[in-house]
């Protein structure tokens, strides 16, 4: 099989904060449409924490955890214990790398493309994703939102690496 894509896939506010005790610190419905779209039918790489956080298996795609954890399995999870083996059990054209910082860390240099929901508000939470250098990553596509029934105005952005 030729190299995959990887696609990094996130929500992130404004001040950097990705989560919050194991979870989103907000409820965006138009985002979980989004990740249920971008997703569907495709592989996707994620942590032991981000795979415990998932309110249970999501259909239609494969949930491969990576895990330092040699011991660790859980029904549903594939599991893998580096990214050349994550890469190679997913063994799909598209990669979907849904975190959590860690784990994007670990695909920043192998990334093609970032699909990120950008949450225009300062999130209180616990893990924080710098913003991504645009010296590396170009902007291909926005789609804005404003604040709607208590809920922040967001961005749908695509990156891509730069060539």
């Amino acid at each position: 099989m030729n190299r995959p894509e990887i696609v990094l896939m996130l929500a992130r506010a404004d001040n950097g904060v990705i989560g919050r005790e194991g979870k989103l610190p907000w409820h965006l419905p138009a985002d979980l449409r989004r990740f249920k779209m971008l997703t569907q039918g495709r592989p996707m790489v994620m942590g032991r924490k981000t795979f415990e956080s998932l309110p249970g298996l999501l259909d239609g795609r494969r949930h491969i955890v990576l895990t330092r954890d040699r011991d660790w399995q859980e029904e549903g999870a594939e599991v893998v214990h580096d990214v050349e083996a994550a890469i190679r059990v997913a063994n799909a054209p598209v990669i979907a790398v849904i975190g959590g910082a860690d784990i994007f860390h670990l695909f920043a240099d192998r990334a093609d493309r970032v699909e990120v929901t950008q949450i225009h508000a300062d999130a209180i939470g616990d893990v924080v994703m710098p913003p991504f250098d645009p010296a590396i990553w170009e902007e291909v596509a926005r789609e804005d939102h404003g604040a709607d029934a208590g809920r922040p105005a967001y961005s749908f952005v695509t990156l891509r690496r730069r060539p």
